[in-house]
């Protein structure tokens, strides 16, 4: 069976709910390590959305001619 393909949102939301379960601490160990897994499968696909979402971000600058160019976004620090 295909995984279902998950906004980021409902992935958060899922990872979220499983780091409250195992905070509880009241899964056995079959059971957590199944939860683990599913997290970290959960983690690395939000991951690769906000790489990619990160890889779209453009800065639009004007060049000496005044037509607008979209360059990467480097953040001020």
């Amino acid at each position: 069976m295909a995984e279902k393909k998950l906004t980021f949102e409902q992935a958060m939301g899922r990872l979220e709910e499983i780091v409250a379960q195992l905070e509880a601490g009241d899964h056995p160990l079959e059971n957590a390590l199944s939860l683990y897994e599913e997290g970290a499968k959960l983690m690395k696909q939000c991951s690769a959305m906000l790489d990619k979402a990160e890889q779209k971000v453009m800065k639009l600058r004007t060049d000496a001619t005044g037509e607008l160019v979209a360059e990467p976004f480097e953040p001020e620090e």
